[in-house]
């Protein structure tokens, strides 16, 4: 199994529904619809999209999103929205006077992934653009998520918002804080003590041979210091072999091509003189 099919939601699992309380712009319910396919959220929940539905500019915003757009689901209250849920997260940035749990959204992802893990269907909350969710529509749901942005300007796009949240989801469903698609590419092995110190001998009779060094009682102080600097980052072979060649460069030291030109002129003059 590979490490990507070794992250992709388990079966049985049934990932949290999004439910969107009357969205204005088809845009944001696009936009939302791609952030819950990036990271493996499926169950879309519409109540009283106020562009109507289906709506063309959410299907453009959601790019690569359509089979979510396709398998949308339409409500006309909150209620029914949420009738097959068992557990419900409100999204909220201020305080609604209700006596609540309130969770961040990592908390609120662990607390999902527990209930999907023991088989209860549940879902989070948005609400509208320009207020949010009611303190009713809070109401009914089982606990708060708020999302910890700066108090100055804590106002989060629709789409944002369910990002946040479907990444702390997908963070649970991976496991591994430290996991990532693909990892650094092999590097050639790292260049040998024996490597080096040929590059040091090039480089320093390069600079020796324009003068770099002056005062050259400071000498020894500059290549301690240009040899720290190539010791520090930790060569490869490669990079090793690279330095060398333009080092070869700015000395204007012939190369390959120079010397296959120069070969073929050769065999072409002599050729001349034969005939």
């Amino acid at each position: 199994m590979s490490d990507v099919e070794a992250t992709a939601t388990p079966e049985g699992l049934r990932p949290p529904a999004i439910v969107l309380v009357e969205t204005q712009m088809g845009e944001n319910i696009g936009a939302a619809a791609r952030a819950m396919a990036n990271f493996g959220l499926r169950d879309l929940r519409l109540i009283k999209p106020r562009d109507g539905w289906p709506n063309d500019k959410a299907r453009a915003a959601a790019s690569r999103g359509d089979a979510i757009i396709d398998e949308v689901r339409l409500f006309d209250t909150v209620e029914d929205a949420i009738a097959d849920l068992e557990l419900v997260f409100a999204t909220t940035a201020r305080a609604h006077d209700l006596a609540k749990e309130v969770e961040s959204p990592a908390v609120a992802a662990q607390s999902l992934m527990v209930a999907a893990r023991a088989g209860v269907a549940s879902g989070i909350l948005f609400g509208r653009e320009k207020w949010g969710l009611t303190s009713d529509e809070v109401g009914l749901a089982d606990r708060i998520v708020t999302i910890p942005v700066d108090p100055v300007f804590a106002s989060l796009n629709i789409a944002q918002a369910v990002i946040i949240l479907a990444y702390e989801w997908r963070r649970q469903v991976v496991g591994d804080p430290a996991w990532t698609p693909f990892v650094e590419k092999e590097r050639s092995p790292q260049a040998s003590k024996a490597d080096l110190l040929a590059l040091f001998d090039h480089l320093e009779g390069s600079l020796d041979a324009v003068e770099f060094f002056r005062p050259l009682s400071k000498r020894p102080v500059m290549v301690r210091n240009l040899r720290q600097i190539f010791q520090k980052a930790r060569l490869s072979e490669q990079e090793v072999r690279t330095l060398r060649g333009v080092i070869a460069a700015l000395e204007r030291r012939p190369t390959r091509l120079d010397q296959a030109r120069a070969e073929l002129e050769r065999k072409e003059s002599l050729s001349d003189k034969g005939n």
